[in-house]
């Protein structure tokens, strides 16, 4: 942010509703007062992180990741078991948890859904175009074409190019920050059925999805950084863990109270399903209640959903929350 006569324009007829920090690119969505889209879709917080608040230390996320057991839902260390929860992405990501889950289908949206229209329609009628058919891989397009075409709101722009670029970039947002790809270099379809309703944007379990999005990283098991973390997180024991990072008086002063009301507090200890489309996960956090403070208690043996998991939607495409009815109902 060290040029601020760049965020702020258009004579003070518009604001920063977001910055985003993406393989080296940044993108500025700027909209109207009366348009604050990231934040009535609850993504106001995700919008505001960039490299500079947060950094991916590959090595050792992979030396955790070779901890995870999927049996149990959690990291197996030397001294017990730890997961990421629900509290973890409401103090970090600033996500909302309480909501209904990000679902639906991914492609055949006039197939499977109400007033659905086909993506390639639908497509158009949200931002005024088709992309180049060299810009389109199935059901993705390139992310830089949707950077290089929204990256900047014309002074002139009306209600409506507002309203088009608010949704490209919610669009690129979820794309590569909060639900990428391996490559983060693509912008699926799946997400206009929430766009073409933007004001619903808001009742969705954004942080529950993220908890169950994967991301590998990329490392050479050989890499000496890696070596080094595995080393480190195998010397650890009891002591060295901090069990409730939160707890501290700087972080209380740096987070947003509305992630600590009550409703929302009460889901962090919840034992429940997570969902992204096609992909279920466990939030067995009864196994991990040191996390929050409490005694741990005898372990009861954990929720099989091996089934689940080999489960990615690339089966052929449905209507999720009928498909998985008991995992919504949960």
């Amino acid at each position: 942010m060290e040029d601020e006569d760049r965020l702020y324009r258009l004579n003070g007829v518009a604001h920063v509703a977001g910055y985003i920090d993406a393989e080296k690119t940044t993108e500025y969505v700027l909209t109207r007062p009366d348009y604050t889209l990231p934040g009535t879709a609850g993504l106001y917080h995700l919008a505001r992180l960039n490299s500079q608040w947060l950094w991916v230390d590959e090595p050792l996320l992979s030396a955790f990741i070779e901890r995870w057991h999927p049996e149990t839902h959690t990291f197996h260390m030397p001294f017990g078991e730890c997961s990421i929860t629900l509290q973890d992405v409401a103090y970090q990501l600033g996500l909302p948890i309480d909501g209904e889950p990000v679902s639906g289908c991914l492609t055949e949206f006039e197939n499977l859904m109400e007033q659905g229209r086909p993506a390639w329609v639908w497509i158009r009628e949200l931002f005024g175009e088709l992309p180049p058919q060299n810009k389109v891989k199935q059901m993705t397009v390139c992310y830089t074409r949707f950077h290089e075409r929204f990256r900047v709101l014309p002074a002139d722009a009306t209600d409506e190019t507002v309203r088009i670029y608010a949704r490209a970039y919610i669009m690129m947002l979820l794309s590569s920050q909060l639900f990428a790809d391996k490559n983060a270099n693509r912008v699926h379809l799946r997400w206009l059925p929430y766009l073409a309703s933007l004001d619903d944007l808001g009742r969705y379990s954004w942080g529950s999805a993220a908890l169950v999005a994967t991301f590998m990283p990329r490392n050479d098991p050989r890499d000496q950084r890696l070596v080094s973390a595995r080393l480190s997180l195998d010397q650890l024991r009891v002591h060295d863990f901090v069990w409730e990072p939160y707890s501290s008086a700087e972080v209380g002063a740096i987070i947003h109270p509305e992630i600590l009301a009550d409703e929302h507090r009460r889901l962090w200890t919840t034992v429940t399903s997570l969902i992204y489309f096609a992909v279920i996960e466990w939030h067995q956090v009864d196994r991990v209640l040191q996390q929050f403070g409490g005694l741990q208690h005898l372990l009861e043996p954990a929720l099989n959903i091996d089934l689940l998991h080999a489960k990615d939607g690339r089966g052929g495409d449905r209507w999720f929350p009928t498909y998985y009815r008991e995992w919504h109902q949960h």
